[in-house]
């Protein structure tokens, strides 16, 4: 009796040849290695894709009016990440610098005083003296030109020429807070630049935020890639494609 029930606890033919669990360790290390090897061209794209946005080139929205009339809000700029140094993606450290900023250069700020993303012009290089009076530009003793282009109920568009420059700037001619339509004189200090929005009755810029670190410069704008009109239902506004910026 004993022998046949040790016989009947014996197991199946298919239970002896039933092959062992897999630990679950095993288990997801298998499933890992085929996912890798099936998805490993996705995300090679993935990786260069991040590169290239890090530390080559990129797309800064718009937001706001501190740049009218040169940028509107909703535009979509291309930036040149290379413009003036290479970089380690993801950081500030330069590992060579590839040209200086130039007076009039539109550029992408990464601000710590701030504690945002920043689009301005730049319009006083390390050394120089900048003084403003009653929005009147001074840039070493030298004076700018104005012109005035255009003017409506709340606006004049006039036209700025600085040593080497010249492009479109947008004054209030309402009644604003008239303590930022002066400044200095004060000197730029090295690797350091001072910068303003062309809307100058409405920006933070340099006479808010104070001077800007080169190695806050993200990069350089030369054009809009495509803009979507907030006030028109984020409809793209046709004549701005990739249309070049001064």
């Amino acid at each position: 009796m004993d022998d046949l029930e040790h016989i009947e606890k014996l197991p199946s033919v298919e239970e002896a040849l039933r092959p062992a669990p897999e630990p679950l360790f095993t288990r997801i290390r298998r499933y890992l290695r085929v996912f890798w090897v099936e998805n490993r061209q996705f995300f090679a794209l993935l990786c260069c894709i991040v590169f290239f946005k890090s530390a080559i080139a990129d797309l800064s929205s718009i937001s706001g009016a501190s740049m009218q009339p040169t940028l509107l809000d909703g535009d979509k700029v291309w930036v040149n990440k290379l413009a003036y140094d290479v970089k380690i993606p993801f950081t500030e450290i330069s590992l060579a610098q590839v040209d200086d900023p130039e007076r009039g250069d539109i550029v992408i700020i990464d601000s710590k005083r701030a504690n945002k993303r920043l689009v301005k012009r730049i319009v006083g290089l390390p050394g120089d003296t900048i003084y403003m009076q009653n929005n009147t530009l001074v840039i070493n003793g030298v004076p700018a030109d104005y012109e005035v282009v255009s003017r409506d109920a709340n606006s004049i568009i006039i036209s700025e020429a600085l040593p080497n420059m010249e492009h479109q700037a947008r004054l209030s001619s309402r009644f604003v807070n008239r303590s930022t339509r002066s400044y200095g004189p004060t000197v730029v200090p090295d690797d350091q630049y001072f910068v303003l929005g062309d809307n100058r009755d409405n920006s933070a810029d340099s006479r808010v935020y104070s001077f800007v670190p080169r190695e806050e410069l993200i990069g350089r704008s030369s054009s809009v890639v495509f803009s979507l009109d907030s006030h028109n239902n984020y409809l793209p506004r046709g004549e701005r494609f990739l249309e070049g910026i001064e």
